[in-house]
């Protein structure tokens, strides 16, 4: 008997019903990787957004962390562990046990911030890694972005991005993006934009909506092996 079937006979409900309130009742972990250039405390747009994110995905039963990925020594390179005091090892734990990867970086000369490409490198690392039946340890977890800036170029960092994340193995759900740009040859950051309820924050909402929904059923059925 397998453990759905277990629980199924304890609960006493048709199976569906039990998983439809199984995959309700789930609740889902996040990872935000905060890919500002800047230390804290120092405010960051990106963060912000990260963590706005994070704010939505908690309406689908969803709890997380943000991490500023500057606040630690993570070393170039494009394995698990580069040695000698790197703590990619930490963040990668902490990826590996969530449900969710968001990463949220400014966009500098029409690129994803430098520690961005860093934590890209560094995931390059898992098509190495894998489970007992082959599958990558990154098989069934569901990857988002969150982008902001003041120029143009938020589709090209998105796209870099979520191409990345999923050649190593994340899952994308749609709209699995949202961002802010703001005015061509501006100066102002998204800390002091101000709410955009109903563009960037809509975009977030929906985000947030699909994200976990993939995320959930991916939970309650892992991809095959090959």
């Amino acid at each position: 008997m397998t453990a759905v079937a277990r629980c199924v006979a304890w609960a006493g409900l048709p199976e569906d019903e039990f998983r439809s309130r199984r995959y309700l009742m789930a609740t889902l972990r996040a990872v935000v990787l905060g890919c500002s250039l800047k230390k804290s405390p120092a405010p960051s747009s990106s963060e912000l957004l990260g963590r706005e994110v994070l704010t939505a995905l908690a309406d689908h039963d969803t709890d997380g962390e943000v991490i500023r990925i500057v606040d630690h020594t993570v070393k170039f390179g494009v394995s698990t562990d580069e040695g000698d005091g790197d703590e990619w090892p930490q963040v990668r734990e902490k990826v590996l046990a969530a449900d969710i990867l968001v990463i949220a970086t400014p966009i500098w000369m029409g690129q994803p911030s430098s520690v961005a490409k860093v934590v890209l490198e560094r995931l390059d690392a898992e098509l190495a890694e894998t489970d007992d039946q082959g599958r990558l340890l990154t098989f069934g977890k569901v990857a988002a972005v969150a982008v902001v800036g003041n120029e143009d170029g938020a589709h090209h960092v998105t796209a870099e991005l979520l191409q990345g994340l999923n050649d190593v193995g994340f899952s994308v759900a749609a709209n699995g993006s949202t961002y802010w740009v703001g005015e061509a040859m501006g100066k102002v950051d998204y800390n002091d934009a101000g709410p955009k309820p109903d563009t960037t924050g809509a975009a977030t909402k929906t985000l947030a909506a699909n994200t976990a929904h993939l995320a959930r059923l991916l939970k309650d059925q892992q991809y095959p092996p090959s």
